[in-house]
């Protein structure tokens, strides 16, 4: 069963990808879809016996690599953590193959797309179930080279070609310092298996690395190398940059990729690394505070985009970095819960602006939509859901949409650190909570509500989309609704420590996880009031009063501009690395390439020797009397040489 789950969508990419020609478009979709389905349905499976029945069981496959001490095998590491992240992306992943049967009917490269789905979640099981860490970067590599297919799929545009480019090079940026702390860590424990290293990391605690002649502290900088992997996979600070550019990928890529997938691989790593993250607080204070950072940032960014699928992936921005700085205050089930629920709800707004969408024409600029609720009513509903979710609305104690568990005990874990670094993200993260409600009531008052601003062909053929793509927007929604009051037990509250078992740890040192249940009511309240709050003032000008929001815009122009241009990091970035390397590669092409080796080369020595030998080529004529007469010249020549030589002696 546990080869079936991972292999099966491996066989569909496969066989849509090299046969799709003969079985045609709907063989390949269908087929993809349906081993999907049946690969999501062995995961749950394998959930209830890893949770609740036989606990945790490696697969080992065959040896993989064995040269002197480095040798390990391919092998499946199937505990709570790995059935946690196999329910998660199977079940996105056939939800988002069955959507795709719809939404992508119209397009001429539907066998290849349901390869590259296939392929891409291939590689993230790949990822989830590694048992060492050279596994794990096979996984990590393959699903950075699946999203670059996926994001540049259409390739005849050219902004598609240039996100999958930009996704791809940020990427490897994090993953030089994810391959680093690979090599650094077997130089430590001389050896990648996984469970060796980890029962190694207590008595490894205080070890130092040398480092051109400087003594670091080992775990500090293997955790930090590692952390610099999951910024540029799960988008954080600094490494963000592809994230919104990759929703030039077509919708159904975005909410597999930016939902549960492929940006949370990052978040996966460092809770499946917690045993070493543990031992380094240097390192998960820094895991903290870029986590808070980066909910912050995005989140203020989100305020002002107007292209629909954008608003979304500064919001998945925006929750990953609550996932991380849980993660950073060791509260690693509580990341792993938002993880869970985020999948559910994000995948769900990813969907339903796909459904807006194509309702509209291809029409993804917010500016130019309003007015649809009643002709679109089961999408309008599904984004209601998604957006109540994501805001976290619910009754401490009582009942809340999956968010409202998920980001609430994320909140109550940093309060609960009793640190700098906690405060920092609580304070952060409540902010966050605001502009998360505002900027999700703001898509939909602007999708759905007020005076059309379509264009009048546009809006006379708005339609509810076909039920192959409403069907798997029922089953998000249910998880989306009732995925955090059903997990929150095991997840974070009083079964945490049978379910998760060894597969996460934190030291007894650390108890913010376990104090968060203490924390003072307001601190249960505020998140709720916050996320109510953003509702109220994104009612107040989306609807209520419709031109405050270009009165406020006016009177906080610059404000406004430095959100609407993302905190100008593209611009800086550009200023800073794209400039100089232009003006390097320019610099090597004429000075170096231009002047030095062609000057020297093609246009130099070898320009002469080409010249002389033209020159040359001239005396061989054909002729015999020209031959002739040049070895009669030879001869004249020999002689007056010979006589000048016998007289001068």
């Amino acid at each position: 069963m546990e080869i079936a789950i991972v292999f099966l969508p491996l066989i569909g990419a496969i066989i849509a990808g090299f046969f799709g020609r003969f079985i045609g478009d709907k063989g390949s979709s269908i087929l993809t879809s349906a081993l999907l389905t049946i690969s999501a349905v062995l995961s749950w499976i394998m959930f209830y016996e890893i949770i609740f029945g036989s606990g945790p069981r490696p697969v080992e496959l065959f040896t993989w690599i064995n040269v002197g001490d480095f040798a390990f095998n391919w092998a499946l590491k199937m505990d709570q953590l790995t059935a946690v992240m196999l329910v998660v992306v199977t079940t996105v992943s056939a939800v988002v193959h069955w959507y795709s049967i719809g939404y992508m009917h119209h397009d001429p490269g539907i066998p290849r797309f349901f390869a590259y789905l296939s392929l891409f979640t291939f590689f993230m099981l790949m990822l989830v179930t590694s048992d060492n860490l050279v596994q794990l970067f096979f996984g990590w590599e393959g699903v950075g080279l699946a999203s670059y297919l996926l994001i540049g799929f259409w390739y005849n545009r050219p902004s598609a070609n240039a996100a999958a480019i930009k996704a791809f090079l940020v990427n490897r940026v994090g993953d030089f310092g994810f391959a680093l702390g690979i090599f650094a860590t077997f130089v430590l424990f001389e050896t990648v298996q996984l469970d060796t290293i980890f029962a190694a990391v207590p008595g490894k605690a205080d070890a130092q690395l040398v480092f051109l002649g400087y003594e670091f502290h080992a775990m500090t900088v293997i955790c930090l190398l590692l952390f610099m992997g999951a910024m540029g996979k799960s988008a954080q600070l600094g490494l963000h940059t592809w994230l919104p550019d990759a929703m030039e990928g077509p919708t159904p890529v975005s909410a597999l990729i930016h939902a549960a997938t492929m940006v949370t691989a990052g978040v996966f790593m460092v809770c499946r690394l917690s045993p070493m993250f543990e031992f380094s607080e240097t390192a998960l204070m820094v895991v903290t505070v870029v986590g808070a950072s980066t909910a912050f940032f995005a989140a203020t960014v989100g305020l002002t985009q107007n292209d629909i699928k954008r608003v979304i992936a500064y919001s998945t921005c925006s929750q990953l970095g609550y996932m991380f700085f849980a993660a950073g205050v060791s509260a690693y089930g509580a990341a792993m819960f938002h993880l869970f629920t985020h999948a559910f709800f994000k995948a769900l707004l990813f969907l339903g602006s796909g459904s807006v969408i194509h309702a509209m024409s291809d029409e993804q600029d917010m500016r130019k939509m309003g007015g649809i609720w009643k002709m679109v009513p089961y999408t309008y509903a599904f984004m209601w859901i998604g957006s109540l979710a994501l805001a976290g609305i619910g009754i401490p104690g009582i009942f809340g949409f999956a968010g409202h568990y998920s980001k609430d005990i994320i909140l109550e874990a940093t309060w609960a650190a009793n640190s700098g670094v906690g405060y920092y993200a609580f304070w952060l993260g409540l902010a966050g909570a605001f502009m998360t409600a505002f900027y999700s009531w703001r898509l939909l008052f602007m999708t759905f509500h007020g005076e059309t601003r379509a264009d009048e062909k546009v809006f006379a053929h708005v339609h509810e989309s076909p039920w192959i793509m409403i069907g798997p927007l029922f089953v998000l929604a249910i998880g989306a609704v009732v995925a955090g009051a059903i997990g929150y037990y095991g997840f974070v509250g009083g079964g945490y420590a049978e379910f998760w078992g060894d597969s996460l740890k934190v030291l007894p040192t650390h108890t913010a996880p376990f104090e968060a249940v203490n924390v003072p009511l307001w601190v249960k309240l505020a998140p709720l009031v916050m996320a109510v709050g953003g509702i109220w003032l994104a009612y107040r000008m989306y609807i209520q009063k419709p031109g405050m929001a270009e009165r406020w815009r006016a009177f906080h122009e610059e404000l406004y501009q430095f959100s609407l241009n993302k905190w100008y990091f593209d611009e800086l970035f550009d200023r800073i690395f794209v400039r100089p390397a232009f003006w390097f590669g320019r610099l090597f092409w004429k000075k170096g390439d231009g002047a030095i080796i062609d000057g020297f080369g093609p246009d130099g020595i070898a320009a002469v020797s080409r010249r002389v030998a033209s020159r040359m080529s001239w005396l061989q004529s054909g002729y015999v009397y020209h031959y002739a007469f040049a070895m009669l010249i030879g001869v004249v020549a020999l002689i007056t040489w010979y006589m000048a030589v016998g007289t001068a002696g």
